[in-house]
């Protein structure tokens, strides 16, 4: 199972300019007895946060927003090799959609 979240709001000034509805994502990975969250930063940049179901909770308060994928993470992510965090989440769970290159619309075409 993957888990890819959209927030609301970022501190960058391009997503908050392009951006709809949802200006970042953000890909969890199920662990022992929680999550890793791949959050990405700038190219090469990736930070690993661990993160519990409380924290998913307490994320939803917020404005975020979680859609569960039922297949595994593609064994050849690597969240280094991303240029943005939509780049980042379509290589996660192996979706090949060049036009997609905003949050919003990963969560368009995930939801559908």
């Amino acid at each position: 199972m993957v888990i890819i979240a959209f927030a609301p709001n970022s501190k960058k000034i391009l997503p908050n300019i392009f951006c709809k509805k949802f200006k970042h994502c953000a890909v969890l990975v199920p662990v022992a007895r929680g999550f890793n969250m791949y959050q990405f930063t700038t190219h090469k940049n990736v930070s690993e946060i661990f993160i519990r179901t409380r924290d998913i909770k307490i994320l939803s308060a917020y404005g975020w927003r979680f859609i569960y994928i039922p297949r595994n993470i593609n064994p050849h992510f690597n969240p280094h090799a991303a240029w943005t965090c939509v780049g980042m989440s379509k290589k996660a769970i192996g979706m090949h959609a060049p036009l997609i290159q905003t949050p919003y619309a990963l969560y368009k075409k995930l939801c559908d």
